[in-house]
């Protein structure tokens, strides 16, 4: 059980208003840019899988870890769709898939130590 679940939780929430920020704003920060082909794939799966293992952490029991996937996968969906009806975005099936596996290798990575980052903190700075 986490002791600072409440600052866990927002700091997710946070994350997730800032992926959804950057997913529709005009005009995206370039220094999110990474200088290789299909780098913003990369960026798309690094952002979702670390909300996944974010929340993962969070939320333990296997039902509500298959529930954040579930939640983040339609979020990156819906974020791509409102990409594509606005004029200053695209809607890319490949950015999907990214967020997808993105949201799927947190959930493998969760599994890891990395996986015990919020108890790690906690043990340290929670006295």
């Amino acid at each position: 059980m986490l002791n600072f679940r409440s600052a866990w939780l927002a700091g997710g929430w946070l994350l997730v208003a800032l992926v959804v920020y950057l997913s529709l704003t005009p005009h995206p920060p370039e220094s999110l840019s990474l200088p290789f082909p299909y780098a913003d794939k990369l960026g798309h799966g690094l952002a979702y899988a670390s909300l996944s293992l974010w929340f993962c952490q969070i939320y333990q029991q296997a039902r509500l870890r298959a529930a954040v996937i579930v939640a983040l996968i339609a979020l990156g969906i819906t974020l791509e769709f409102l990409q594509g009806l606005s004029d200053y975005r695209t809607f890319e099936v490949a950015d999907m898939v990214a967020n997808s596996i993105g949201a799927l290798l947190g959930l493998l990575l969760v599994h890891t130590p990395l996986g015990r980052l919020f108890v790690w903190f906690e043990s340290i700075f929670g006295r």
